[in-house]
């Protein structure tokens, strides 16, 4: 039967396992599982529990002095499952099938517990303050959606290529990058390369005392002395380098095509040395990241200190992607697509963007029950990095270009709203069709709430 359970809820049974052995029982019995269903939960389930404030030390405890009533004690042999387990595993394969779940999953396990009165696990739970009734409905509800589709309609299943396109010339756009560039040139000139590395990059930025990126370097011990230091100690480039020859070095080039990404997700328009350091950081390449870990440095503690000042100044968009991440983690997914935009610019609110869905009777209810019926719920809760579907990154792209184009310094949800309209097939525009608007209402609105808003400035 376990060929049916989820990877899930296969984690659930094998902690079973490892709690009745540390427990010294003779068998796997149901307490067991309800301990490895706390121990496992994650998502929706892991609420569930702290909104009752339970905790593994008070859970064992109760399960550890049933289990002592019921003697259940080792006979030095591996444990195994009990006549009771097995029965209740059967149940829960019934709730996956009359719930139209082809595989058992971990909120089937959950249900089959607190479904269970030959067991002590409804008393523990009712004792702890536990809400079986209540948390029944809300797990029936969860595995009844829970259905459907495991692959995101916008994910192309082609691996996407690295490419290195021109809008890499965009980076020195900001007087900033500029001035980080025009340094980092002439430390070239002074040195006996001809193409351009991370490490002239870096030591540009931090040459700049007054930015406010070197002072948070700085605050983490890495300095132009220091760094300079480092440098002069590296004999080869060969980090720098993947048998190419061009321009900037491959691994600058992918570093700055990582800041150019950075920039458009943290809502700029324009690419700031901030986003250059963010891009080493991500890029995990090249002589420059050579230095900077040589320092010990914890590259997400330094990411968190760049980005918490940008965070700060709250740009529309990157709230925007905020919301979207929320909303793909909500329906079970780690990917992000263009109908998650669509929510993120809804739930924004405030912006431009949010004002024109909202003159044209668009709401967050609707926009995600549309959401929901396009694309369904994914069958497990996801730890992992959430990425984007190639068709966000190109509205995320168009929106940058759009920015540029409003001689803006800030990427705006009006730009986000707009760049959907020029994906016509996406998911976003799907939703937005089946609310009754379309392309050319979306796009009139955004003039109409521009002119409003340069009235008003």
């Amino acid at each position: 039967m376990l060929e049916k359970f989820t990877e899930k809820a296969i984690n659930v049974v094998s902690t079973a396992q490892k709690c009745a052995n540390e427990m010294h029982s003779a068998n796997i019995v149901s307490e067991h599982l309800l301990l490895a269903l706390f121990l496992e939960a994650k998502g929706i389930p892991l609420k569930i529990f702290k909104s009752y404030d339970i905790t593994y030390e008070n859970l064992l405890k109760e399960v550890t002095e049933s289990l002592d009533i019921d003697h259940n004690i080792s006979t030095g042999k591996t444990p195994v499952f009990s006549l009771h387990l097995k029965e209740l595993l059967k149940n829960a394969l019934d709730l996956a099938n009359k719930s139209g779940n082809p595989s058992i999953l971990y909120e089937h396990l959950f249900l089959a517990v607190i479904n269970d009165r030959k067991s002590n696990n409804v008393r523990i739970l009712e004792k702890l303050g536990f809400d079986v009734v209540k948390s029944k409905i809300l797990l029936e509800k969860l595995v009844q959606r829970k259905t459907k589709r495991l692959y995101h309609p916008e994910v192309d299943d082609n691996k996407e290529t690295e490419t290195l396109n021109s809008e890499t010339d965009a980076i020195f756009d900001s007087e900033e990058s500029s001035k980080v560039f025009e340094r980092a040139v002439a430390k070239l000139s002074a040195s006996n390369y001809e193409i351009l590395g991370t490490e002239q990059i870096i030591s540009s930025i931090l040459e700049d005392k007054e930015s406010q990126v070197a002072n948070i370097l700085a605050d983490y011990g890495i300095t132009a002395e220091k760094f300079e230091e480092k440098l002069a100690n590296i004999q080869s480039r060969q980090s720098e380098y993947e048998n190419k020859q061009i321009i900037f070095t491959p691994n600058a080039f992918r570093t700055m095509n990582l800041a150019l990404q950075t920039a458009k997700e943290l809502g700029s328009s324009v690419v700031l040395p901030e986003h250059i350091v963010l891009g080493v950081l991500k890029a995990k390449k090249g002589i420059a990241y050579d230095i900077l870990k040589e320092m010990n440095i914890n590259d997400d503690d330094v990411a968190h200190s760049i980005i918490k000042p940008i965070e700060k100044q709250m740009p529309e968009t990157l709230t925007i992607l905020r919301l979207a991440k929320e909303e793909a983690r909500r329906l079970g997914r780690n990917i992000v697509g263009t109908e998650m935009f669509l929510l993120g610019i809804i739930g924004e609110a405030t912006g431009l963007g949010a004002l024109v869905l909202n003159e044209l009777e668009i709401n967050i209810k609707e926009a995600r029950k549309e959401v929901e019926q396009l694309i369904g719920f994914g069958n497990e809760y996801f730890d992992t990095e959430i990425v984007f579907t190639k068709r966000a990154k190109r509205v995320l792209e168009k929106a940058w270009e759009l920015a540029k184009t409003d001689n803006k310094t800030r990427i705006g949800s009006e730009h986000m709203l707009l760049a959907l309209t020029y994906e016509p097939s996406c998911l976003a525009m799907k939703a937005l069709e089946q609310l009754g608007v379309d392309a050319v209402e979306i796009k009139e609105g955004i003039k109409i709430q521009k002119r409003l808003a340069e009235s008003n400035n």
